[in-house]
């Protein structure tokens, strides 16, 4: 999935800022979490994966890479308080090809939002339904995300093209 994605260009589409603390929902080895912790270095990046291995690799690479604002946190974003992390904390929680993958999308969502400061912003990259790569019968579209985000009270900031098989949502915790 990585030569699908580019993580730089990905960032480009939000505002960021030095000093801003972000989630990376289901970051595996952690390929935009290490790209964002480069580019907020005074900040903070929370690397949140239900697997212990791609943690352990994205630690690896944050350490080669001398990237020493990562911290990584094994638990089940399908939970509520899953993360671990407190209320209303992070600026920015990115979910990069993840909701499809949910057994209980909403609740993950929604757990999102609940570490979302007021003004924080979500960004949520997935599968492009007319895709030829991708899930078929399990992906999430635009419209469906859009529903979730609505419910939760987050408003539509921006949408984009992620790359050829991918979109990207960018909402607003109001």
């Amino acid at each position: 999935m990585e030569s699908f994605l580019d993580p730089d260009k990905i960032l480009n589409e939000i505002e960021l800022r030095n000093d801003m603390i972000a989630a990376e929902f289901g970051c595996g080895a952690g390929t935009i979490s290490l790209a964002l912790a480069k580019k907020i270095r005074e900040g903070k990046v929370y690397g949140l994966d239900v697997q212990e291995e791609p943690l352990s690799a994205l630690m690896g690479r944050a350490k080669q890479e001398r990237i020493s604002n990562v911290e990584t946190i094994r638990c089940n974003l399908e939970r509520e308080g899953g993360s671990t992390l407190p209320d209303n904390f992070l600026d920015l929680v990115l979910f990069p090809n993840v909701l499809f993958q949910a057994e209980d999308r909403m609740a993950m969502f929604k757990e999102g939002v609940r570490i979302l400061k007021k003004e924080g912003r979500a960004l949520i990259i997935d599968w492009k339904k007319e895709s030829p790569l991708g899930p078929k019968e399990k992906g999430i579209s635009i419209t469906e995300v859009k529903n979730m985000a609505e419910g939760l009270g987050l408003s539509l900031e921006k949408e984009f093209s992620a790359g050829a098989f991918h979109y990207g949502l960018i909402f607003k915790k109001i």
